[in-house]
């Protein structure tokens, strides 16, 4: 019999993400404006890099979930990295919002290098955390259980980091300078996430071992992840989802400072909250209703159902941010809270459905190899990641964007579509890329029960 995953494991596996999320979101909702508004360099330079230095951190994902397969500790093949990384993860992100006093190639330069190594450091924490949840159960309930504590806990950290980043930033900028404001606010979040990793390391447990005739094999490895279908399909769904969500966040900032007048929504104390703040608040908040609602919905609907409805609606609303006027900021509000929603739902889905294509390929070949399913489906989702966050600023670049200065009408009118119908286009085909998935909830429970019969006979 599985055993089952204790509360208290589920809270410490789920803090992980509240880590990893905390800086995701800096660099989806915050990085970009920094960059060309604080740091001073152009959209397009930005944009350029984020596409050339996430193309080598994309291949540092299979490289990570090789090695971690291969790793043996007495705390397990994955834990180890959120012990081990930690805190290099945290000084590497102070650096990347260090503002060097440069010329503008020399700050370009540092980007570059910054960037690079903060991804190569997100990496290395981010792949074994994923490919944790593969191994501490075989149980699908608790796999889908555990994905939702993970997506509720990522949703809160991006919800504390969005209630305190701008806040703290600007509360140390009547202290210092802007540029050692952003970075003394990055160390302030990068201790706790420190605090959320070493957690995570503590109450967590590896239960599930691949089976015992196993030999390491690279090229079995790649050659059943090439021909698992469910998998390549999940890959296609990942990628248009992100795709979705980044140009979604990555230009919300524009459009409140550029389009809405982003004036000061209310001041508590010395911070100040700007309805920007409120609005990227109030779709975190939304997605981890979406998170809490993933399990009973698609314990009625199917996993695959779920996520194919969730997008396709997603999609729909979207496009109706087009129509939304300046004035209009409580409409602004109510579709970012159903969009944010939809995107919530299908996130634990993803990631739980991502382990069973683990338990699948075991199921067809007689092998596992968790750590290459999760790093190679944490690549993709960096893959979207990357093309959403480059198309943002290229986008932003072809509209003729100039930070700090006021937007032409076709400018405005550019950033307005990168808020409804590009975001849209990618939830459609993601929703669509699932109706092709068929390891529905019926099949994975044939597959459980007969994996854990060739399990009690090693």
């Amino acid at each position: 019999m599985t055993e089952r995953v204790s509360l208290k494991e589920k809270i410490g596996y789920g803090l992980g993400d509240a880590a990893s999320s905390m800086f995701w979101k800096i660099f989806t909702f915050y990085l970009a404006i920094f960059y060309t508004d604080v740091f001073g360099i152009s959209a397009a330079a930005a944009g350029t890099m984020f596409l050339v230095t996430r193309i080598w951190d994309t291949a540092n994902d299979p490289i990570m979930g090789i090695v971690s397969d291969r790793t043996h500790t007495r705390w397990g093949k994955f834990r180890p990295y959120l012990l081990w990384v930690a805190v290099p993860f945290a000084i590497i992100g102070v650096l990347l919002y260090t503002t060097p006093d440069w010329s503008t190639t020399g700050k370009l330069i540092y980007a570059y290098v910054t960037y690079t190594l903060m991804m190569m450091a997100y990496t290395a924490i981010n792949v074994p955390y994923a490919s944790l949840l593969g191994v501490m159960t075989a149980n699908t309930v608790d796999r889908t259980s555990l994905a939702s504590y993970r997506m509720v806990f990522a949703f809160g950290g991006s919800l504390l980091v969005v209630a305190i980043y701008q806040p703290i930033a600007d509360m140390f900028q009547n202290i210092v300078s802007t540029n050692a404001a952003y970075q003394l606010t990055m160390v302030v979040i990068g201790a706790i996430a420190v605090t959320f990793f070493i957690l995570t390391f503590s109450w967590t447990r590896e239960r599930i071992k691949p089976p015992k005739e196993q030999q390491n094999s690279l090229k079995k490895d790649f050659k059943n992840l090439i021909n698992n279908i469910p998998w390549f399909i999940l890959l296609g769904a990942g990628v248009m989802t992100l795709i979705f969500n980044s140009v979604r966040d990555g230009v919300a900032m524009y459009y409140f400072k550029y389009y809405i007048t982003d004036d000061t929504a209310m001041s508590i104390s010395k911070m100040t909250f700007t309805y920007s703040t409120l609005y990227l608040f109030l779709g975190q908040a939304a997605n981890m209703i979406g998170v809490i609602m993933a399990k009973p919905i698609s314990a009625r609907l199917g996993k695959r159902k779920t996520f194919m409805y969730a997008m396709v609606l997603a999609a729909a609303l979207s496009s109706l941010f087009y129509f939304c006027t300046k004035e209009a900021v409580a409409l602004v509000y109510v579709l970012q809270a159903l969009v944010s929603f939809c995107a919530g739902i299908i996130f634990p889905l993803l990631w739980s459905m991502y382990a069973d294509t683990a338990d699948f390929s075991e199921y067809t070949t007689g092998r596992r190899a968790t750590g290459l399913v999760f790093s190679a489906s944490s690549m993709t989702q960096k893959l979207g990641w990357t093309l959403g966050g480059s198309i943002t600023l290229w986008l932003l670049a072809f509209y003729g964007f100039e930070a700090n200065v006021q937007q032409t009408p076709d400018t405005i009118e550019g950033i307005k579509h990168m808020l409804s119908f590009v975001p849209a286009i990618g939830a459609l085909i993601s929703g669509l890329f699932m109706y092709f998935y068929k390891l529905d909830d019926k099949t994975m429970k044939m597959i459980e029960v007969e994996l854990a019969k060739r399990r009690a006979n090693d």
